[in-house]
């Protein structure tokens, strides 16, 4: 009589395969996140390294990833050379007013696109959504004339009411998420005897948290980074923001650039979306989501 070999320790042998394969492939990767890591936040090092060091070290080569000495005067010595704290202060307003108004105007709109089925409502979203292929070359000297006409010229206005008026790419980032809120809800609120506005106010903006977070922090940096329309239409030293001040370092006003107080601005101007992302991180990761599922 023949006898069938057991094939317990087989099966055993090739879970054990497959559990070794398995933790091979988790510390390869492992190793490959701490190695983008390290190259990622080398930079970063580099810069919050170099903001400490003195005018006399920066010329020295090759260069030294730490100080010699920590000269901290140097956070000290850029509100002196510069008019900094002003220029912090500029960008700030006009960052937390573009924020604002791109939130209201582009809640709005999202919300028409996405509740309301009427005749055309389709075609009018693919014209909206075609002027994000104007590149802003296009419309900046209309746009200037514009401005200029309005004596609008060195003054905030036109860094700040133009976010008033909507983004193509914030409204379509809205209104996908605003389509994916269950119509009884709605349908809940009008037998409540709410009008359009109060369940926008009401029901669609509370439940949209991600989304408008994500749309916060893109309108943030844009306009914290921006540097051409501040150059375009600012000329008081008192008015200019962040970004115009740390160009001028680099300006003929200098013989030799300051690297590290360049340095310490760009520590200091990283602060705020840096401290904004960490706050708003999870909400931030389920706005992009949740914006991409219908």
């Amino acid at each position: 009589m023949s006898t069938i070999p057991a094939a317990g320790p087989q099966r055993a042998s090739s879970r054990t395969r497959t559990r070794r394969k398995i933790d091979g492939v988790r510390i390869a990767s492992f190793i490959a996140l701490l190695v983008t890591t390290f190259l990622m936040l080398l930079p970063l090092f580099f810069m919050v390294s170099t903001s400490l060091k003195s005018k006399k070290e920066l010329l020295k080569f090759p260069p030294s990833f730490f100080p010699e000495s920590w000269q901290w005067g140097n956070y000290k010595e850029i509100f002196e050379t510069l008019n900094f704290g002003q220029m912090y202060m500029n960008s700030l307003i006009i960052g937390v007013l573009t924020v604002f108004g791109t939130l209201l105007s582009s809640a709005l709109a999202a919300y028409g696109f996405s509740r309301y089925r009427g005749k055309g409502n389709n075609l009018w979203f693919m014209l909206m959504l075609s002027t994000m292929m104007l590149p802003y070359p296009a419309i900046m000297i209309p746009q200037f004339i514009l401005f200029s006409k309005l004596n609008w010229l060195d003054t905030f206005l036109p860094l700040v009411v133009p976010a008033f008026f909507g983004s193509a790419y914030n409204i379509f980032l809205l209104r996908q998420f605003f389509s994916t809120l269950p119509e009884e809800l709605f349908d809940a609120g009008r037998i409540d005897g709410c009008g359009e506005l109060r369940m926008w106010r009401q029901i669609a903006l509370p439940l949209s948290g991600p989304a408008l977070a994500t749309v916060a922090i893109f309108a943030f940096i844009y306009s914290w980074n921006d540097l051409l329309t501040p150059v375009l239409y600012l000329s008081s030293s008192d008015k200019f923001t962040l970004p115009v001040g740390m160009s001028s370092f680099t300006s003929s006003r200098f013989r030799i650039p300051p690297w590290h107080l360049l340095m310490v601005a760009s520590v200091l101007a990283m602060l705020p979306i840096v401290t904004l992302f960490a706050v708003a991180q999870k909400r931030f990761v389920e706005g992009i989501v949740l914006t991409g599922i219908k």
